[in-house]
């Protein structure tokens, strides 16, 4: 079974569009969207496990120019 994340972005002025485009080309992302509030952009990433939630978070998200801060909430059952 997959891990899944929200990963919640603060971007730039002006660069939340660049990020979302950039954001949507990152393997294993299920959905990118520009969000109003204290976050910017919202995406749901899925991923092996933690560590590969981790890996794409700081090796391929930090690093898209605009992308000032992030939070990321990783997903759990509930029962």
């Amino acid at each position: 079974m997959a891990t899944k994340a929200y990963i919640l972005i603060e971007t730039a002025v002006g660069k939340t569009r660049d990020v979302v485009q950039a954001v949507r080309n990152i393997p294993g992302m299920r959905s990118v969207d520009a969000v109003t509030g204290p976050y910017d952009v919202i995406a749901v990433l899925e991923a092996d496990d933690l560590n590969a939630i981790g890996q794409i978070v700081t090796e391929r998200i930090h690093t898209v120019s605009g992308v000032l801060r992030t939070v990321t909430c990783l997903a759990v059952a509930v029962r």
